[in-house]
């Protein structure tokens, strides 16, 4: 009887538990839509295993910038910069493969070396100078730009060593491939065994989680949202491995891709980093008084930032077999859009990474959708501008409500 008041308490109604968890719920659902809004106006052509395999291509670097947006927006700040370094840092590695003949294995550090520097050199004004970072940022994106234009002298550089290139159109071997029992089908079965894995681990420490949560009386999901969410993740997850499994498996940026998305979920719910940063977004003055060094704190978020999108510039550079001039224009505005879509708050302390993944690729299933239909550039603008509208406004009338 005891066990079961406890789990009564700690397992809320349906229409609690929707009304508290609208946003995580809502990004889920409206993905799911655009998903299959797109695959329906496309003629099937959006799940097709070279189009799934083409955006994860496309947005990957995206993804990989929005985790490092959101830790400066939960702090408060902006990061405008982000494109111009891409360009920069794509620019330097290309001068350093092609004109310098230096192997990627010294290059890469070397870049990513590189823009920790340039994200310091940014931290620095806004934490320790209280220079705003819009202002801030907005210097360093017209500075970096027109460095990249000076360093390639205003044209391309390329192409890259084989080697290099496999950062981001490679793929991970099929080291399942003996036992294949379908290889007219199923071209990498490694790729399908290990998403089936992961989705069994997902549902163990799901279910594992709901029981720690009993013992320490902290509140559970409905049983029945539990339930829907695991088999819409098993559903999904494994259709798109199948997918993945019958063209080349697994694109080695996704393996990169997926190592930060856990590595920065990690950070910000288990460390103790993390529940700084979210403090310092909140309330600034009181995460000082508490004894938190806010302004090294803001600091490592830049650096941070700035070897995010120096990881970022080198994929692009690999996939384009090219660094350009113009590299990473615009960039800045979807990773900022990824962010706030995913239920980032403008006034910091607020977000998830999960959620700043779930909004780089609505943003990326919409132009990749859009593009597919012929829709311009125009066309493509104006609707991504509508959504991330609609996305803050939903986020200022919930808290107004609240």
């Amino acid at each position: 009887m005891v066990a079961e008041t406890s789990a009564a308490k700690t397992t809320p109604s349906i229409g609690v538990y929707l009304r508290n968890n609208i946003r995580e719920y809502g990004l889920l659902v409206a993905l799911v839509v655009i998903m299959l809004f797109f695959q329906v106006v496309t003629n099937g052509v959006l799940f097709k295993p070279v189009n799934i395999t083409n955006l994860i291509l496309q947005n990957s670097f995206i993804v990989i910038m929005a985790l490092g947006m959101l830790l400066i927006i939960v702090a408060g700040h902006i990061d405008l910069s982000v494109g111009s370094i891409v360009a920069f840092t794509g620019g330097i590695s290309a001068i350093m493969l092609v004109k310098w003949n230096l192997h990627y294995a010294v290059v890469v550090p070397l870049c990513l070396i590189l823009g920790g520097m340039v994200g310091a050199a940014q931290g620095y004004w806004v934490a320790y100078q209280k220079i705003p970072s819009f202002i801030v940022t907005l210097a360093g994106m017209l500075v970096f730009r027109g460095l990249t234009y000076l360093v390639l002298q205003n044209r391309p550089i390329g192409p890259f060593p084989k080697d290099f290139q496999v950062l981001s159109t490679g793929f991970v071997p099929d080291f399942l491939a003996f036992l294949n029992p379908a290889p007219g089908t199923i071209t990498n079965l490694a790729a399908l065994v290990v998403v089936v894995a992961l989705v069994a681990l997902a549902i163990y420490y799901g279910i594992k989680g709901r029981r720690t949560n009993v013992l320490h009386g902290t509140e559970n999901e409905p049983l029945a949202f539990f339930i829907l969410q695991m088999a819409v993740i098993a559903v999904v997850a494994i259709f798109l491995g199948f997918q993945l499994s019958t063209y080349k498996g697994f694109p080695n940026v996704l393996v990169v891709m997926g190592l930060l998305i856990a590595l920065y979920t990690f950070v910000t719910t288990r460390s103790t980093i993390g529940r700084r940063i979210y403090a310092m977004g909140g309330n600034e003055k009181a995460a000082k008084l508490s004894g938190i060094n806010t302004e090294r704190l803001t600091f490592y978020t830049f650096v941070n930032m700035g070897v995010l999108a120096a990881l970022a510039g080198m994929i692009i550079a690999a996939r384009l077999n090219s660094a350009t001039p113009k590299a990473g224009v615009g960039f800045e505005l979807d990773v900022i859009a990824a962010c706030f879509i995913g239920g980032a708050s403008a006034s910091g302390g607020v977000g998830k990474m999960t959620g700043a993944v779930i909004g780089a690729f609505i943003m990326g299933v919409m132009n990749n959708g859009m593009s597919i239909m012929g829709l311009g550039i125009d066309y493509q603008q104006l609707v991504k501008g509508l959504v991330l509208l609609a996305a803050v406004f939903f986020d200022v009338y919930n808290k107004n409500k609240g």
